[in-house]
């Protein structure tokens, strides 16, 4: 609504994460004396210039006619905003990336955990299924059966390497001096590297398990190719090898092809793949005792065996117990261990990989570790965001519910009226569309006002249509452009009463609006009263969703603020305040750009009370379009910050200050900025849920989530006496609206990061909000 001038913008800076707020004397000299103190306020007062002339036209001369230091100034600012936009989104896109490549090392899209049954073989070739457990295709597509020579066994494990157990089944192996052959998953490789580059050390042999241990004999191609493709890529960076040895999950016996793995070991083979299944399987999977572990892994009547354990895929105690007493029973009677390849008498399917993918293959390592390490940070702060969405809910919903009791025990409307009259400060720039339709508004109160319409250099002639209408009782202060804080100051610095209500040019109040809203101050503790501003313009869906967030964050929030006794912001479209406790805070500040919490915050630490009324509405015009709400919120999150910051010795003062500081901050902090900071996790975690793990608890998770906000929003339509019809955008609201605020507040936490200079920005109005109209009845 208001733009700063340049000594306005240097005091609205907040210098990086340390959060200085610069005084518009810094950069000359020392402070002018009692600078920002309301009696102080020397801006000039203009002439009141004749409509048309020349006065009245743009100061701002054309981006042309610049001088050549002021366009460098210009483009410098725009490319600095761009640059914080592009850091903000990128700080958003590397936690959706951290979250995908967490899912791709743990399950492709759709984590596909069909497991195909028996089916018909009549495409089998018998002599296949009838002969040894290793086959290998030649180019022609020929396949060829090998069986293992006689007292020889192939050891075999399957679905590591796991931390807890391959570290231990390669402690057995070395000290009976055994040698192995591990078909591994790439996943496993990608996040326990170091026990590939052991296995190798010790001479065993490494085998592809596919990448995320799916069947495929449910996949296409592609998907069989990309889980070669991908396990070679892990090989690669973790042990600089790769392998030409492949084993398919749920498919561990030659016996078990059909008519639907067969076309599947077909396509492997002819990548150049040697298929490797088993002759026995110690079953150890199903965790049966260690002597029937070793009863199932023990080939009969001397023959040699392919044998199947694993070294990861849940509790391998037993295996481990079971592998060395089965080693050394074999040995006793007569057999050796080997490799698959070793047991065959080839060379060996391990082979060096070339340099590319070597890199390419510790690219992803070094990615899965930083997301290794990440996610449970993540998974903590999920927790923790999801505990303080609900628990702030809950808050609110029992305190407001409270806070009505407290009320109607306390009765302000049963409180003697205050009758002391009022002024009310309109600070206005270049609000031609709206001003007519606020003093009408004010002229209608049933209360004694005096009006004070500051007209803060407008170059749309508002001042001139403000003196046009002739109402009585209305003043048109006009000053040079200074900035929304000198407006006020100015207004209050030629205030006629004691009492004083500051509202925005493009509000309109009810008749009864002034009235309600003093009535709080027949208690000579109170110092300030925020009213409940209302979205006039809710007709579009943009409009909507700012309704509900008005009535359920803003309106709902100030309930729950007003019973702790630490309400941290009076809105700016309605606020009253006692003349003297302005001056005590020192007036309105232009330290920060929302002025409004900053005096609030100010208020409280001069021991002043500052309390909500809800029966004092207000209806504001509400950004109608995208861009304009992203510049509102932008400035209202990065002041609020601001402004926390500026006050923040009130956590280690005493007495009232303190008392702010520790109860009203941290709440503030938590539910204003931490929380909406942290809450796009909770929306990444559904999409993670619904793409990579269960989409119907992810969902269901997510709908109750929505149900929760669904309640407490009924509840604060229902304290608003407000209809429910608008919450039927709620759910849409959830989807779009909050997403969009997830970016602001991301967008101005990294520009009070980087310590960068936001000027105000100027809102356009349509003046579409009238006549004020009582709230509507419940339904």
């Amino acid at each position: 609504m208001f733009r700063l001038t340049s000594p306005g913008r240097r005091a609205a800076r907040l210098t990086g994460m340390l959060g200085l707020i610069r005084k518009p004397w810094l950069r000359r000299g020392r402070p002018p004396k009692g600078e920002g103190r309301v009696p102080e306020v020397r801006t000039p007062e203009l002439p009141a210039p004749e409509l048309g002339t020349p006065e009245l036209r743009a100061t701002k001369p054309p981006a042309a006619k610049l001088r050549p230091a002021r366009l460098r100034t210009v483009k410098l600012r725009k490319l600095r905003t761009r640059t914080r936009m592009v850091l903000a989104l990128a700080t958003l896109l590397a936690l959706v990336c951290t979250l995908l490549l967490d899912g791709y090392l743990h399950a492709e899209v759709g984590n596909d955990a069909r497991v195909y049954r028996s089916h018909a073989s009549r495409t089998v070739p018998d002599r296949l299924r009838k002969g040894g457990p290793v086959i290998t295709f030649d180019r022609k597509g020929k396949a060829t059966e090998h069986a293992i020579p006689s007292r020889t066994i192939a050891l075999t494990f399957d679905d590591g390497p796991d931390p807890r157990w391959t570290p231990e089944i390669l402690d057995v192996l070395r000290r009976h001096k055994v040698r192995g052959t591990f078909f591994v998953l790439g996943q496993m490789v990608v996040r326990h590297p170091e026990l590939v580059r052991r296995m190798r050390a010790a001479g065993h042999e490494v085998g592809v398990h596919t990448f995320s241990h799916v069947d495929l004999s449910y996949q296409d191609k592609g998907r069989m190719d990309r889980e070669l493709a991908q396990s070679q890529l892990a090989l690669a960076g973790a042990a600089g090898i790769t392998s030409s040895l492949f084993r398919a999950p749920y498919a561990s016996k030659v016996r078990a092809l059909d008519d639907r793995t067969w076309p599947v070991q077909q396509h492997i083979g002819s990548k150049g793949y040697i298929s490797a299944f088993v002759d026995t399987d110690s079953e150890d999977w199903q965790r049966p005792p260690v002597k029937e572990i070793v009863q199932n892994a023990t080939p009969e009547r001397g023959k040699g065996a392919s044998v199947l354990f694993h070294d990861a895929g849940g509790n391998r105690a037993r295996t481990v117990k079971a592998l060395g007493l089965y080693i050394e029973r074999m040995q006793k009677k007569g057999y050796s261990f080997t490799t698959v390849t070793g047991a065959l008498g080839a060379r060996g399917a391990n082979h060096p990989a070339h340099t590319l993918p070597i890199w390419e293959g510790r690219a992803l390592i070094w990615a899965a570790a930083f997301t290794h390490s990440v996610l449970p940070v993540l998974v903590g702060l999920l927790g923790l965001v999801g505990f303080s969405v609900i628990g702030r809910l809950l808050l609110m919903v029992v305190l407001a519910w409270w806070h009505r009791r407290s009320r109607e025990r306390r009765r302000w409307s049963r409180v003697q009226e205050v009758t002391d009259p009022v002024t009310v400060i309109v600070p206005a720039y270049n609000e031609k569309e709206c001003i007519a339709n606020t003093l009408k508004s004010l002229s209608a109160s049933t209360h004694p006002i005096e009006i004070l319409v500051v007209d803060d250099g407008s170059t749309d002639g508002t001042a001139d249509i403000a003196e046009a209408m002739g109402l009585p009782n209305v003043r048109v202060l006009r000053q040079a452009n200074a900035g929304k804080p000198a407006a006020l100051n100015r207004g209050i610095a030629h205030a006629g009463h004691e009492l004083i209500v500051m509202m925005d040019g493009d509000t309109v109040f009810e008749p009864t609006t002034i009235r309600e809203l003093v009535r709080p101050f027949a208690d000579s503790r109170v110092g300030a009263v925020a009213g409940n501003a209302k979205v006039g313009n809710r007709g579009r869906l943009i409009g909507a969703w700012q309704h509900i967030e008005y009535v359920m964050g803003f309106n709902l929030d100030r309930r729950m603020y007003d019973l702790l006794r630490c309400m941290p912001t009076i809105p700016g479209a309605i606020g009253a305040f006692r003349r003297r406790a302005l001056l005590e805070a020192g007036g309105m500040s232009a330290d920060t750009l929302a002025e409004d919490t900053d005096i609030t915050i100010a208020l409280h630490r001069a021991g002043w009370r500052v309390v909500y009324q809800e029966h004092a509405r207000a209806w504001t015009e509400a950004p109608g379009s995208v861009g304009q709400l992203w510049k509102q919120r932008y400035r209202w999150s990065y002041g609020t910050m601001q402004a926390l910051w500026k006050h923040r010795r009130s956590l280690i003062d005493r007495g009232p200050s303190g008392r702010f500081g520790r109860v009203g901050m941290p709440l503030v902090v938590l539910f204003q900025i931490l929380t909406p900071l942290c809450a796009p996790l909770i929306d990444l975690f559904t999409l993670y849920g619904v793409i990579f793990l269960d989409p119907l608890r992810s969902l269901l998770a997510w709908g109750a989530l929505l149900l929760v906000q669904l309640l407490g929003a009924a509840y604060a339509f229902r304290l608003d006496r407000e209809s429910y019809r608008a919450l039927a955008v709620l759910p849409l609201q959830q989807i779009a609206y909050r997403q969009l605020m997830y970016l602001v507040l991301l967008h101005s936490f990294v520009t009070a990061a980087t310590g960068a200079l936001l000027p105000w920005q100027k809102l356009k109005r349509t003046g579409e909000v009238d006549t004020p109209r009582a709230p509507e009845a419940v339904r």
